[in-house]
C-alpha cells in the first residue's frame, strides 16, 4: 500500500477525521483531502512529518505500511545533556559509565522480581 492508503487506514484506525487532522497539521483540508483521493498526489516531506507526528506514527510507516526497525525513542533535555557530556569522556571512562548503567538496570530487575 501507499501513502493514501496507509493514511486512509491510520485515519480510521486513530477514529480521526480529516478536519481534526487539518487542525492539529496546519494543512489545509482541501491539501489532505488531495493526499486521500487524488491519484499520485503525495505529500512534501514537510507535510508528510507533520501528519506523521499528528498521527503518532513514522513517516516510513506512511509511505510504506512498515515501521522503522530502528525507532526512535524520545528523550528529555536531561537525557540529552547525559548524552552529550557521556561523549566527552574517554573510551575508559565512557566504559565504566556503560557498567555502571548495566548494573543498576540489573539490579532494578532483581528488586522487580523480589516485590
Amino acid at each position: 500500500m501507499g501513502f493514501k492508503e496507509n493514511l486512509k487506514s491510520e485515519l480510521v484506525y486513530k477514529g480521526m477525521l480529516v478536519k481534526e487532522l487539518a487542525q492539529k497539521t496546519g494543512i489545509s483540508r482541501h491539501t489532505l483531502d488531495n493526499y486521500l483521493n487524488v491519484r499520485e498526489n503525495t505529500p512534501t516531506l514537510d507535510a508528510a512529518v507533520k501528519i506523521a507526528e499528528a498521527l503518532e506514527v513514522s513517516v516510513e510507516y506512511l509511505a510504506t505500511g512498515n515501521e522503522s526497525k530502528n525507532t526512535r525513542i524520545p528523550v528529555n533535555n536531561e537525557v540529552t545533556s547525559l548524552i552529550q557530556n557521556i561523549n566527552l569522556l574517554n573510551d575508559r571512562d565512557r566504559n565504566i559509565i556503560t557498567e555502571l548503567v548495566l548494573l543498576f538496570l540489573k539490579n532494578r530487575k532483581k528488586d522487580t522480581k523480589t516485590t
